[in-house]
């Protein structure tokens, strides 16, 4: 049988691995705090939600190895499905938080093995050119899944709280939605994923030992590898800081140090037209780098990643309109897509090698320590300082991150090293 054309499965597989990625570590932010649970409290639980994306070096081999990597995602669609239905659910209980919470947890691990399987299956399934060609259509989607769950999402959770001024059942509701979204997709791609010859399980003889030390030991015997591990936590860390609070900040009252928006607003401005300008920016970032190389282009994306934070200080001062705010929080996130784009080429340049999945897996879990550490202490740190000083010491935070630039091996360098 002739193989389907990528473009009938690949948008829907990276649109299938943003949304349960954007719940979990975004929209969750946002119904704990408007079911009434403390700042600290969230930045401190939900930042250890980043931990199986951390951790998943250490099962990637498996996902590599056993089965097959069209399994993996089936499986893994489904069962993300029934966590988010069961964080549904959760709401409606008193004691929601830790079944929700210990759901979330759950269905992380899931996500996290279902990027593995995902990643493994593009390299799989397509060939080079074609690799090439989908990077940014990939991108593209999953951006489109972060609106979905960050944007549409919450503007309807705050709609249904409008109109029947009930908080629970709206997150109920909404993210159902997503739970139902998730469960359609599983099925619906057990019908159409290829079945690549590449993609079949490994002999028995060969999957007896899994070469963890191997593959790790490989990873870390890297030139620089210092250099390249200092990089990859520190060059998001204000950003790090910044993500989990600014959601925060935006709908906090006034009286509190926060703007006061509704949680529509806060779909729209964050989770809409931010995205948005995330996604051109991130467009724009791979012309830029396609047309004059990642060696020129780190330094200006790098600052164009960490200079628009100071918009969070001018309005954590001013406290200023609506209509201010959705320019300021725009190109905040212009620059982040813009920047980001630099970091995620650079992965690609040091995952190299016969297992490049389970390498690609440790540098993304690298990445994602980077970005857990600095949320599980923002909330502390923006309750002991306030909205103001918080957002000035994020500001100081992204310094290391650039001088970080001028000690890793550039991709010519890598090059030379490894021809």
């Amino acid at each position: 049988m002739k193989s389907p054309s990528p473009w009938t499965y690949i948008p829907i597989l990276y649109f299938a691995s943003g949304v349960p990625y954007v719940m979990i570590n975004t929209v969750s932010v946002i119904f704990y705090k408007k079911l009434g649970i403390a700042n600290a409290q969230i930045t401190f639980w939900t930042s250890f939600l980043y931990l199986p994306w951390v951790i998943k070096m250490f099962w990637g081999p498996v996902v590599d190895i056993y089965s097959t990597k069209r399994r993996w995602i089936i499986y893994t669609q489904f069962a993300m499905s029934a966590c988010l239905g069961l964080v549904a659910f959760s709401l409606q209980l008193p004691n929601f938080f830790f079944i929700s919470l210990a759901a979330l947890t759950v269905g992380a691990f899931i996500s996290a093995t279902y990027d593995i399987a995902t990643d493994g299956f593009y390299l799989l399934a397509l060939t080079p050119e074609q690799q090439a060609f989908f990077v940014g259509i990939r991108s593209l989607f999953y951006r489109l899944a972060v609106i979905f769950g960050s944007g549409l999402l919450v503007v309807l959770a705050g709609q249904i709280e409008a109109k029947l001024n009930n908080i629970p059942l709206s997150w109920t509701l909404a993210i159902g939605l997503a739970a139902v979204i998730l469960g359609v997709i599983s099925v619906g791609d057990r019908l159409i994923l290829p079945l690549p010859e590449a993609d079949s399980p490994r002999p028995q003889e060969n999957t007896n030992k899994i070469p963890f030390f191997q593959i790790i030991t490989a990873y870390f015997q890297q030139p620089k590898i210092i250099a390249i591990i200092a990089f990859i936590l520190l060059y998001r860390f204000g950003e790090a800081m910044l993500l989990k609070v600014a959601s925060l900040f935006l709908l906090d009252t006034l009286e509190k140090g926060g703007l006061g928006l509704t949680t529509s607003d806060v779909g729209l401005v964050y989770g809409t037209f931010g995205v948005i300008s995330l996604i051109v920016g991130g467009i724009l970032g791979g012309l830029a780098i396609a047309k004059y190389g990642l060696k020129k282009c780190l330094f200006p994306m790098a600052l164009a990643l960490n200079l628009p934070n100071i918009f969070y200080v001018y309005m954590a001062y001013t406290k200023p309109g609506l209509t201010l705010v959705y320019p300021l929080v725009s190109l905040e996130q212009f620059g982040y897509g813009f920047g980001f784009t630099a970091f995620s080429v650079y992965l690609m340049y040091i995952s190299q090698g016969e297992y490049k999945t389970s390498h690609f897996a440790i540098s993304t879990g690298i990445m994602a320590l980077g970005m857990m550490l600095p949320g599980i202490i923002s909330g502390y740190l923006q309750n002991l300082l306030g909205y103001p000083l918080f957002f000035i010491l994020v500001c100081l935070l992204t310094i290391p991150g650039m001088i970080s630039l001028f000690f890793i091996p550039l991709p010519a360098e890598t090059e030379q090293q490894t021809s």
